[in-house]
């Protein structure tokens, strides 16, 4: 009985939709175009890899917040454009290499406010701490097309 009670509880909790009123973060891919460089985990923390996705995008293509949270970050590092975001469930999201960043830090948004203005295919990454996780696990029942 026990355990029918916990399935039924774990079956609503990962329902879509579930816990909207608790906080529960809704995320959306921030272009639509296909994946063009898949995630890659590196094998130790300074080893090469492919920490996020890379989505194709047209230059000038609007690029969107995956998810309601804040912006923490909107700059340039190395030369290239980033807008990171904190989330409600703790996680950060990274959009980069972007033409132009639409956004400032503290800014408040929600899922498909545009953020920045795509020059070509961008990054999206997602952390959880210092820990880097497959962005695609955030989009339930997505099919992705891998180029």
């Amino acid at each position: 009985m026990l355990a029918a009670s916990i399935a039924a509880f774990l079956s609503f909790a990962s329902a879509p939709g579930a816990g909207a009123d608790a906080g529960r973060v809704v995320y959306q891919p921030p272009v639509s175009g296909r994946i063009v460089d898949d995630w890659r985990p590196p094998e130790n923390p300074y080893g090469a890899g492919n920490r996020g996705i890379d989505l194709f995008a047209l230059p000038g293509e609007a690029v969107f917040a995956a998810a309601d949270g804040t912006v923490t970050f909107a700059g340039q590092v190395g030369g290239s454009l980033f807008v990171v975001m904190l989330h409600a469930d703790g996680l950060r999201t990274t959009i980069g290499f972007v033409g132009a960043v639409t956004v400032r830090v503290g800014a408040v948004l929600h899922r498909g406010t545009k953020v920045a203005v795509a020059k070509g295919p961008i990054h999206f990454g997602v952390r959880k701490g210092y820990t880097y996780l497959d962005p695609r696990t955030l989009f339930a029942r997505r099919v992705w097309l891998v180029a």
